[in-house]
């Protein structure tokens, strides 16, 4: 059996974020596109994936469950992400562009948000850091708004939970992220909404006396709602503590 190289483990960890967990199969287009980049069947692509899917807390905690026969370089993969996403992630979209699977089009079309501290680097760089951010949190909630269930991609935000100029360290961790309709992102980055520790939704009491019906029926009456949670990347709560804390308007 052929070896797994470390860029190859990287790659396939890369790939296993963005992708949501239903979603892992032989017959995935994604799948086969980079399987033929590595040299490896669809099948064996797949199967690695879902040995990382048997190292996924949320995954085990949900009731399914990966292939169960992670080996030591998978879990050392798996530790090396989650210690300095910012390096990992990145490393594996240069991966995946230099394989033409990432095309520069795509790129382009990438709207760059916030990205304080950045300036030095390239722009193809950061676009490349945002996306992969992007399709990890939106695939974690399967492509839906975890306040309001909005399933048009078009009008989903990955939307950081500590402010990505905040803590560099943890940019691209998904677990930094939540799945946010566009309005709601504006309101979470505001400071008007919040999700506390419990997951539970929070909303600011500066809107309590609002006469405006849309705010009450897209906002306030969202007060005390649990969020859609994520089928992988539950969000942290040192996170939800620090905008709970620094970010929102009780």
């Amino acid at each position: 059996m052929k070896k797994w190289e470390r860029d190859e483990l990287i790659i396939a960890f890369n790939v296993y974020c963005q992708l949501p967990f239903g979603k892992i199969h032989s017959r995935n287009p994604l799948i086969i596109r980079v399987s033929k980049k590595l040299n490896r069947t669809p099948s064996s692509l797949a199967m690695k994936m879902l040995n990382f899917a048997s190292l996924d807390p949320m995954i085990i905690d949900s009731g399914r469950h990966g292939l169960g026969n992670a080996s030591s370089s998978d879990r050392a993969i798996w530790q090396e992400f989650h210690q300095d996403w910012e390096r990992l992630a990145l490393e594996g979209q240069l991966l995946l562009k230099t394989a033409n699977v990432i095309s520069s089009k795509k790129l382009e079309n990438i709207e760059l948000k916030d990205f304080s501290g950045e300036t030095k680097k390239s722009t193809v760089e950061v676009r490349l850091k945002q996306s992969f951010f992007r399709q990890a949190v939106l695939s974690s909630y399967q492509n839906r708004c975890c306040m309001t269930g909005l399933g048009d991609h078009r009008l989903l935000i990955a939307s950081h939970i500590v402010p990505w100029s905040k803590d560099k360290t943890n940019r691209l961790n998904p677990s930094n992220g939540l799945c946010l309709s566009a309005l709601h992102d504006r309101a979470f980055d505001q400071g008007i909404i919040t999700v506390l520790p419990d997951l539970r939704i929070g909303v600011s009491r500066h809107l309590n006396e609002t006469k405006n019906e849309f705010c009450k029926m897209a906002i306030v009456s969202l007060e005390g709602k649990k969020i859609k949670l994520p089928e992988k990347f539950l969000p942290l709560k040192e996170f939800l503590l620090y905008h709970n804390q620094e970010v929102f308007k009780k």
